[in-house]
């Protein structure tokens, strides 16, 4: 046989070789499941992406034999089916045209192998892709691209096993051809605590891994690469690395409590939930089944009435009852082994113990013990206990299912008669609801049923007892008819005259005495006859007494009482209503007023009147004893207030005006109004204090004239002093005739008189004698107005003060000589009289100058006859 040679025999010999290396190989290299591309890029035709739309799919390879492994991504809006499309869950906007996530597996040999993916909006394809997508229709073709400085999430197994340091990712800058880069990472983890989890190899960028990670301290590292150049200028910006730790199933579940209790009412029916337990597993119940809790019943105590009473929801841990049969006579309590397993069932297990009680339900009807009762309860007695009702039930005591609720069924057509429950003996307490009455009825029979607070749960016969209840006869009080009597009197009777007649009836049927006497009479105006219940006025009854009477009404108490044995008493209520009589007079208010003396404003009075109508409004009013010369009062046209006006001035001072009003039935009041007039013009509340001055001057001017008095007093005792200065200057001191006449002292010699003169003509003064023609000093002065500052009232004010001087006693002159004040006799002072009583000075004698000394020389010269000079 010839062999071919060429081109055919070279592909012989590959395809020979491959037949028989293959097996060799494959057997020598462990199957190794995993993505075929690191990094694989999707065109999405646009940067908006709608839900339900598929940009492309990525491609996973797994081993022969084992199951299919689970796809899963990183980002929330995007979804990977078994098959590996990639399927947009929510809208998208492609920021910057651009979307970049990962996509991992989880097998069955707990490796996760990951791929990047980054959805842009259009890929401008190559000259070969070009050709491509004229042979095939499909736009999602998946397109190796350039390793960009992006680095996915890299995700990390807790509890590795090593060894370490383990590498993770290297680093790769796109900046690196003709320089030097070197790499560094930063972050918690690598230069943060905790520290020197991770390093790099800072010239070819791997990350290394110096120990094992624990998800449950730390799920997740975020980290920065840094690429320098070797001058130590950055080329690329800080790439943010993810580095996530999966989960290994390295924790057990564990239950929230060791005994949990719950509990059932027995008979119920198969379904019924009793309680919930709880479990709990540290691990990753959301990735993987690590931390899936799968809840078991591993036992049940006792086992009657059968082994399997009762299941339990795999993931919600709610127990239930699957079998009927439970009786709480027979089990009362049944106590449970549960479980909880993680992996879904398929792990590491946890047991605890859950206890169910059964509780007692309504299966046993209650009955009376006896069923019949009587009793004897004396008339009227409201809230007696008549009697207790016993009854037995089979049920749990102090249970829902075994206290007893009492119902009267029958013989309490009037309501009577009411029963409760002993809560702590479980009797029927039958009382009294109303005051029974033998008269009317003295034997009454109740049909009493009881059932339980809880309905029965099965069909059951109530039970029902008989109560013949004797009523007892007692001496009734008596009862006044009606009980609340109204009566209509007028006020203000005479004592003794008759109000009305207020009777009682005894309800007993013997003929017994009543007699009546008041129990409350507040202000003392009624008696009572106590055979035939007449009640008469013992004092005056005045409606107006606020005290007493409330809305024209007087209550009176008062009381019946029988002969019986024992007697008893009934009370009755009188109403009395009081007919208004015209016994008061109107009022003003209020009873004082202020007002101006110019331009006054009138004061507007209220009036009042106790009584009512038609003894009110309108009123009348009419001012007295002389007010009305002054004053002016006017009633409004609804005639319940008067005003008060002045008619003519008056000085500043407290006046009386008697104003008399009367009321619509010409009952009068007299009535004196306190009026406070002052000096202003208007309105005026207060009267304005009045200057202080005018009390000032008069002192003034009282006290300069003694002190001029004194002054002149002084001059004259200096004339008379002994020790006289010569009236003149000396000859050799007169200083060319000037004199000094403005002096007013003479030093020491000033203070040499004789005080005794003041009192010379005090103490020779004559007795006083009383005379009949001057005015008694006790007579009050009359008071002047003063000059008014209105020019109209120039006319009152000249009347008004000439009446005042005609009555005025001490005005002059009298029809008598007037006497003056006596200033004494025997005064060495000359009479002044004697200055005009002669024609001439030649009649007068003024030798007496020369004797005054050297000062009065020259006067005594020129008048005293002496020498000229």
């Amino acid at each position: 046989m010839r062999l071919p040679r060429g081109p055919l025999a070279s592909l012989l010999f590959v395809a020979v070789l491959l037949k028989v290396c293959w097996p060799r190989c494959a057997a020598s290299e462990p199957c190794r499941a995993g993505f075929g591309e690191a990094e694989v890029t999707l065109e999405a035709g646009g940067a908006e992406l709608g839900p339900g739309q598929a940009p492309g799919k990525v491609v996973f390879t797994g081993c022969p034999g084992q199951e299919s492994a689970l796809l899963s991504t990183d980002d929330n809006d995007f979804a990977v089916l078994n098959d590996g499309t990639v399927r947009v869950k929510h809208h998208v906007h492609l920021q910057d045209g651009r979307r970049t996530f990962s996509v991992h597996a989880q097998n069955a040999d707990g490796q996760e192998p990951l791929v990047a993916v980054a959805v842009v909006s259009q890929v401008k394809p190559s000259e070969e892709e070009e050709k491509a997508l004229n042979s095939f229709p499909s736009k999602h073709i998946l397109r190796r691209r350039k390793r960009e400085w992006v680095a996915p999430p890299i995700y990390v197994p807790e509890n590795g096993k090593g060894p370490f340091p383990q590498r993770l990712y290297q680093l790769k800058s796109n900046n690196d051809r003709g320089t030097k880069i070197f790499y560094s990472i930063t972050g918690p983890g690598a230069d943060s605590p905790p520290e020197g989890v991770f390093t790099i190899e800072k010239e070819n960028g791997w990350m290394l891994l110096n120990k094992p990670l624990d998800r449950e301290m730390i799920a997740k590292y975020e980290l920065f690469g840094h690429a320098v150049s070797e001058n130590g200028a950055s080329v690329e910006e800080p790439m943010n690395i993810s580095i996530i730790v999966t989960d290994q199933n390295d924790h057990k579940p564990k239950f929230t409590q060791g005994v949990f209790r719950g509990s059932i009412l027995e008979g119920v029916l198969p379904g019924t939930s009793v309680m919930q337990v709880t479990a709990t597993d540290e691990d990753d119940a959301i990735s993987t089944y690590n931390g899936v809790v799968a809840y078991s019943i591993h036992s049940q105590e006792p086992k009657d009435p059968h082994e399997l009473m009762f299941t339990i929801h795999q993931s919600t841990g709610t127990i239930s009852v699957i079998s009927s049969g439970l009786d709480r006579e027979k089990v009362p309590e049944y106590t449970l082994t549960v479980q909880a397993t993680d992996m879904n069932g398929q792990g590491s297990t946890t047991t605890a113990v859950a206890i169910v009680e059964i509780l007692d339900a309504n299966d046993n009807a209650p009955t009376f013990d006896p069923q019949k009762y009587e009793a004897w309860v004396p008339e009227n007695a409201v809230g007696h206990e008549v009697q207790r009702l016993t009854v037995t039930d089979l049920d749990f005591p102090k249970s829902p299912a075994w206290r007893a609720t009492y119902r009267i069924v029958g013989g309490d057509d009037g309501d009577y008669f009411t029963i409760t429950t002993d809560p702590e003996s479980n009797q029927g307490i039958l009382m009294t609801r109303k005051g029974l009455d033998f008269e009317a009825k003295n034997q009454h029979t109740l049909y009493v049923e009881v059932t339980n607070e809880n309905p029965f749960v099965v069909k059951l016969s109530t039970s029902t007892a008989t109560v013949v209840v004797h009523v007892k006869d007692v001496n009734e009080p008596p009862m006044f008819v009606p009980p609340s009597k109204v009566a209509k009197v007028q006020e203000g009777i005479l004592a003794g005259e008759p109000v009305c007649t207020y009777t009682a009836q005894d309800p007993d049927k013997e003929n017994q005495k009543i007699s009546y006497h008041i129990l409350r009479d507040p202000a003392g105006w009624l008696a009572m006859d106590s055979q035939i219940g007449q009640i008469t006025a013992m004092g005056v009854l005045d409606r107006e007494d606020e005290q007493f009477v409330k809305n024209n009404s007087y209550e009176v108490i008062v009381l019946a009482t029988d002969d019986g044995s024992p007697p008893t008493t009934g009370t009755g209520t009188l109403l009395l209503t009081l007919i208004d009589i015209n016994d008061h007079g109107p009022v003003p208010e209020p009873s004082q007023i202020t007002i101006c003396n110019q331009d006054p404003v009138p004061q507007v009075l209220n009036i009042t009147d106790k009584d009512v109508f038609p003894h009110t409004s309108p009123f009348q009013a009419q001012l007295i004893r002389d007010s009305d010369m002054h004053w002016m009062a006017e009633i409004n046209e609804k005639g319940d207030t008067v005003a008060l006006s002045l008619k003519k001035f008056l000085k500043q001072d407290t006046y009386d005006v008697h104003l008399s009003l009367s009321d619509h039935g010409n009952k009068e009041q007299l009535t004196v109004i306190r009026a406070t007039v002052c000096d202003c013009h208007g309105h005026v509340e207060t009267c304005p204090e009045r200057w202080k001055g005018g009390f000032v001057l008069p002192i003034l001017g009282a006290v300069l004239a003694l002190l001029l008095l004194l002054l002149v007093l002084l001059l004259l005792v200096r004339k008379r002093r002994k020790g006289k200065d010569p009236l003149l200057l000396p000859e050799d001191d007169t200083r060319d005739n000037v004199f000094y006449y403005g002096e007013e002292g003479g030093g020491e010699e000033d203070q040499d008189y004789d005080i005794t003169q003041f009192h010379r003509g005090l103490e020779a003064r004559p007795e006083v004698v009383l005379r009949n023609d001057v005015a008694p000093t006790f007579i009050p002065t009359p008071m002047y107005r003063p000059r008014p500052a209105n020019p109209d009232e120039i006319g009152n004010f000249i009347i008004e003060n000439l009446k005042a001087a005609n009555g005025d006693p001490t005005a002059p002159p009298y029809d008598s000589l007037l006497v003056f004040d006596y200033e004494g006799g025997g005064s060495d002072a000359a009479s002044l009289s004697s200055l005009t009583s002669s024609a001439s000075d030649q009649d007068q004698d003024y030798d007496y100058l020369s004797e005054w000394g050297s000062r009065f020389k020259k006067l005594a010269d020129m008048y005293g006859g002496g020498e000229d000079n």
